[in-house]
C-alpha cells in the first residue's frame, strides 16, 4: 500500500494524515525548516517514520526550533543534553551530525545566500548526483535519507500518487516555487 492511501484512509487529526496531507512533498524555502526535515530525515535512519513523527515537537523543543544558527553554535554541554533528552532519538552520530550540518549550512550561506538557493543552484541533478554533492558536504546521508529529504520538501517529483487529492496541489505549489 502507497503512503497516500495509507494516509488517506486514516483520521483527519492523525499525525501521519496531517504531514501526508499539509507537509509532505510541499516545497520548503526557510533554511530553518529545510534543516528540520534533514534532521528529521536522518533521524528516521533505522527507525519507523511514525517514530520521528511522534517525537517530533521534543525534536523542536530540543534543537531551539530548529534555528540553523542556534544550533551551528552548540558546545559540548548542548551535545551532552541532547544524548539525554528521552524525548528524542539519542544517537550520538545523529546529534553529532544535526551540529554538524548546521555549520555547513552556515558555510554554504555565505557563498549561496541560502540553503534553498545551494539547492537550486544545483537543480536538477540525478539521485547519485545529488548523494554525492551531499555527502561532499553533510554527515550521516545516504541514498534513501537524501532522496526523502529532496522529495519530502519539494525539490524532487513529489512522492504523493497521481491519484491523490494532494498531488495536483503540491504540482501547483512546485511551479510557482520554481519560477
Amino acid at each position: 500500500m502507497s503512503y497516500c492511501k495509507f494516509c488517506l484512509d486514516l483520521p483527519p487529526d492523525n499525525h501521519h494524515r496531517i504531514y501526508h496531507d499539509f507537509h509532505y512533498g510541499h516545497p520548503i524555502e526557510n533554511d530553518d525548516e529545510l534543516f528540520e526535515r534533514l534532521v528529521l530525515e536522518i533521524n528516521q535512519a533505522g527507525l519507523s517514520w511514525d517514530t520521528i513523527l511522534r517525537k517530533q515537537e521534543n525534536f523542536k523543543k530540543a534543537f531551539d526550533d530548529f534555528s540553523i544558527e542556534k544550533v551551528a553554535a552548540y558546545e559540548e554541554n548542548e551535545r551532552e543534553r541532547l544524548l539525554n533528552d528521552a524525548g528524542i532519538i539519542r544517537n550520538k552520530l545523529k546529534v553529532n551530525a544535526a551540529i554538524y550540518n548546521a555549520q555547513q549550512i552556515l558555510e554554504l550561506r555565505k557563498e549561496y545566500g541560502s540553503l534553498k538557493a545551494w539547492i537550486l543552484h544545483h537543480y536538477p541533478l540525478t539521485k547519485e548526483e545529488w548523494v554525492k554533492l551531499f555527502k561532499k558536504n553533510f554527515k550521516f546521508v545516504g541514498g534513501e535519507i537524501v532522496n526523502e529529504f529532496l522529495q519530502s520538501s519539494g525539490y524532487l517529483p513529489t512522492p504523493h500518487d497521481k491519484d491523490c487529492p494532494v498531488y495536483k496541489e503540491i504540482e501547483g505549489l512546485k511551479r510557482r516555487f520554481f519560477e
